[in-house]
């Protein structure tokens, strides 16, 4: 009798991780990627379809994080598990994860001891938790998220996905476009956002999206 395989999407916006991944999943006997996309908007289209049991998303993509990918679906498909995938090991992104609903948080230099371990648990409806250097403050966080206490990070969504795309180089007017919104609500974000953090400038920005995970050095 024939296994059946569970159907995963795999969400990143690098071919070569998505290969490497994607060539780990499809090894298993009872996993089976059937559905790619390289940005976050796609995630969320692609994982609205039954045959989707499982999301694998990256927490920087373009057009649409992980995070907010992973909200979106638990809103509109609260029953599909969802594991955010990340090369950060940062205690507010494992907040954040879980408190949009994610199964499980995976650091990508672990993927290749932890990735298939990490879908079946979560198939199986069990939490997954990075067990690595920092177990310690990743446990912190899930306690944190557990008991509703607000996250640190004071960005909204929409904030956080302009710091994305800031460091991306993405002029005003571009991010204007990408977003739909007007120059004018961007330089209000952007203002907001240097205060909030105590930023003064691009550079600064971009280095605070490398460091918080938010994009690719």
């Amino acid at each position: 009798m024939t296994r059946l395989k569970s159907k995963i999407l795999l969400a990143d916006d690098h071919a070569l991780v998505r290969r490497g991944l994607r060539h780990i999943l499809d090894e298993q006997p009872d996993l089976e990627v059937t559905a790619e996309a390289a940005d976050g908007a796609a995630a969320l289209k692609l994982a609205m379809g039954d045959d989707v049991d499982l999301a694998i998303l990256d927490i920087s993509m373009p057009r649409m994080t992980g995070l907010q990918a992973a909200r979106e679906l638990h809103r509109l498909r609260p029953n599909l598990p969802v594991l955010i995938l990340t090369m950060h090991e940062n205690e507010q992104y494992v907040e954040e994860a879980l408190r949009a609903g994610a199964s499980g948080y995976i650091v990508k230099k672990a993927a290749d001891r932890d990735l298939v371990e990490a879908c079946r648990a979560t198939l199986r409806g069990e939490p997954f938790r990075y067990q690595g250097p920092d177990t310690t403050l990743i446990g912190g966080a899930v306690r944190r998220a557990r008991q509703g206490e607000r996250p640190r990070q004071p960005l909204t969504p929409r904030e956080t996905e302009i710091i994305k795309l800031v460091a991306e180089s993405y002029t005003n007017k571009q991010i204007a476009a990408a977003l739909v919104i007007s120059e004018k609500t961007v330089d209000r974000h952007r203002a907001n956002i240097l205060q909030k953090l105590g930023l003064h400038d691009r550079v600064q920005l971009t280095r605070y999206a490398i460091r918080n995970g938010l994009t690719e050095a």
